[in-house]
Order: structure tokens, then sequence, then C-alpha cells
């Protein structure tokens, strides 16, 4: 294990079969959508990464990939800045969106995402989220589909990182600063 992990919360085959599973979940949910209504699956970049890629995999259906930017955490912080920086949202006008995240965290992320996206007019817009902390501020924002709650710690691997390492690493762990 890396040293700077003080230990795994998550293991891998755990989020393998978490992951399969919302898939299904999410498919039984986008079988109801006509064929002629384009579907666009919304990745925020770049903790979702590796999430994304093994989510979609598990979604049978003919489904654009738009990837985003969103940052709410700058250099070796472990707390957020509060107020996101998003990178060009996708066009989705009369379009059925699943934005998909690494983790719902201060919810302020989801939730400006979510109100753009909303501007647009979709004809729908579901979020899925591999990671959900049970604070009060992420309880409260509007996520369809959720992997796994957590406890308020950092968490690293799978795709989210600290200062931009740790995202190759397979399992979730808690990282100590």
């Amino acid at each position: 294990m890396i040293k700077d992990i003080d230990h795994i919360l998550i293991e891998r085959g755990a989020i393998s079969d978490r992951v399969r599973q919302l898939g299904q979940q999410i498919m039984q949910d986008l079988n109801d959508i006509d064929e002629e209504t384009e579907i666009v699956l919304v990745a925020v970049m770049t903790g979702s990464i590796i999430f994304v890629a093994d989510l979609m995999r598990h979604l049978n259906k003919k489904i654009r990939i738009s990837l985003m930017t969103a940052s709410s955490y700058v250099g070796k912080s472990m707390e957020t800045t509060g107020d996101p920086t998003l990178g060009k949202l996708p066009s989705v006008e009369g379009k059925h969106v699943l934005l998909v995240d690494d983790i719902l965290d201060s919810g302020k992320t989801l939730t400006r995402i979510r109100e753009e996206l909303n501007e647009q007019e979709p004809a729908s817009l579901h979020s899925c989220v591999l990671l959900r902390k049970t604070i009060d501020s992420a309880m409260g924002v509007p996520c369809e589909y959720v992997g796994f709650d957590i406890e308020d710690e950092f968490v690293v691997g799978y795709g989210l990182d600290y200062d931009g390492y740790y995202r190759n690493f397979p399992d979730i762990g808690v990282i100590v600063p």
C-alpha cells in the first residue's frame, strides 16, 4: 500500500460490483426513453475519469459522451474553495442528461452544474456519483444514483486525487496529510 494512504475504505471488487449495479439501475430508467431523444452522459473531469469509463460500459444504449471540467480544490488543499470553477458545458437543450461525477462533497459543484444545465432546458436531468459524503450539504443535493455513502474523510484512488496524485490507485483509500 502507498505510505500516505491510512487505510482502504472501499476495495476494487466492491467498487466494480457497485458500478455494475448502478449501470443496471440506470439502464432500467433509460429503457423508458424513446430512441428519438438523444441521451448525453456529461462526465465531470478529471476525478470521474475511471468511474465514468467503467460505468458507461454497462450502459447498452446509444449515448453521446461529453466531458467537462470542474474543480473546487486547489493544489494540496484538502478543503474545498467553495466556489467551483467550471469548464465549458455541452449543449443539452431537449436532450436527456446523465451527469456523472466522482464525489458529492460540499454539494456546490454538482448544484452549480445542474443549475447551468437546467437553464438549457434538457428533456431530463439525472445525476450519478460514485461517492456521497454523509454531511448535510451533500445529502441535500438531488442525486438519483449513488454508489456509496461515506463519512467526511479525504479519499483518493479510482480517479480521485490529492494534488494530482493517487488517481491510479485501484481502491478508494483515506489519505493522511
